[in-house]
């Protein structure tokens, strides 16, 4: 049977467990319109962050 030539590092093996932990990022709800967006960013839909208009969007 064969064995492996050289320990696997942590790294390699942490990196390897890592993958499975992969998820899709939590989205947050705007309450004016509903959508959704990912939090504390600009919401892309309307330019609102923290109930302020920071960016100006066009329609």
């Amino acid at each position: 049977m064969a064995n492996p030539k050289r320990k696997q590092s942590k790294r390699r093996s942490a990196n390897r467990r890592a993958a499975n932990r992969f998820e899709a990022p939590e989205l947050a709800k705007d309450p004016v319109d509903g959508s959704a967006f990912r939090p504390h960013r600009v919401n892309p839909n309307n330019g609102m962050y923290r109930g302020r208009q920071v960016l100006d969007v066009e329609a």
